[in-house]
């Protein structure tokens, strides 16, 4: 990563330029110096006490990415619905996991990502930004290096990315529009399962319904927070579950996944700060789920 102080910046120390103006996280900062990585001021190693002055060319070295046991590249389909050098937005579709895991060690989102880096030479690993349920639709936002993983993370905990869902729940709400504010914490001996408790972290859904019909409801549904399962949780508490979601109560008579898909992505680009849109339409079995009820 290459830049050339300006005028503004003249007399600032390499630390601070890197940590105020360029939002390197300290723990980034910290992983450059000791894992291996160099800072240059006009192609002379240089510490975070040098000071800059107008003209001079900083430059960062990352050290060298290191991928998990699992995160081995494999070619699969991927779509793409944007990249540059710092960002990665693809349209996940249902059944593939976003990262390995014990029960998932291979063909998830990760996997596939790696193998397209590694086609362009990059050597990152996976940043994952705004992960989504292996059931769950959608727009997913991925950061392809640690710096703009630092930005993207640090926006995250402010609430500045922001994403809206297409939920589909059993029944009919009462209201049109509303939120659900519940904590949810893990639930009592189980891995997997969350649920609303007194003793959980702070969790606020909003939503707005689409459309309806007898038996189902189409809803658009924003995070104010994003802890696991939150959506899934907070509708099934309110006594109207996901279609397809058999682990929160919801039924699977006509859909087999968890009917819910991330269907808009708004964030600032990390590196240039130009205000970005994305939106992916409803899958077909979410819209034929409508259609046939």
């Amino acid at each position: 990563m290459h830049w050339v102080i300006t005028k503004q910046h003249d007399g600032q120390a390499v630390g601070h330029y890197l940590q105020h103006e360029l939002s390197f996280s300290k723990r980034l900062i910290k992983h450059i110096i000791h894992g291996g990585g160099d800072i240059r001021v006009n192609q002379q190693r240089q510490t975070l006490r040098c000071t800059l002055h107008e003209g001079d060319a900083l430059t960062v070295t990352f050290p060298a990415e290191r991928k998990g046991s699992h995160m081995v590249p494999e070619t699969m389909p991927l779509d793409i619905v944007y990249e540059d050098d710092a960002v990665l937005i693809l349209h996940k579709p249902a059944g593939i996991a976003s990262i390995p895991s014990r029960l998932h060690s291979s063909g998830t989102i990760a996997n596939g990502v790696l193998a397209h880096y590694e086609k362009q030479g990059l050597p990152y690993t996976f940043h994952v930004v705004t992960r989504l349920d292996r059931q769950t639709s959608g727009l997913m936002l991925i950061a392809k290096h640690r710096w703009s993983h630092s930005m993207l993370s640090h926006m995250q905990k402010k609430g500045s990315i922001w994403r809206a869902y297409y939920a589909v729940i059993e029944g009919n709400p009462e209201q049109e529009k509303g939120s659900i504010c519940k904590p949810i914490g893990r639930k009592k001996d189980s891995i997997i399962e969350r649920t609303v408790t007194t003793d959980g972290k702070h969790a606020e859904t909003h939503y707005e319904v689409v459309d309806t019909s007898s038996s189902h409801t189409l809803v658009d549904v924003r995070l104010e927070t994003g802890r696991t399962h939150q959506i899934r949780v907070h509708f099934s508490h309110m006594g109207h579950p996901l279609a397809g979601d058999d682990l929160y109560g919801g039924s699977t008579d006509r859909v087999i996944r968890q009917a819910l898909h991330c269907h808009q992505l708004q964030f600032d680009h990390p590196i240039t700060g130009a205000p970005m849109c994305f939106t992916a339409a409803i899958p077909s079995d979410i819209s034929q789920l409508m259609q046939t009820t």
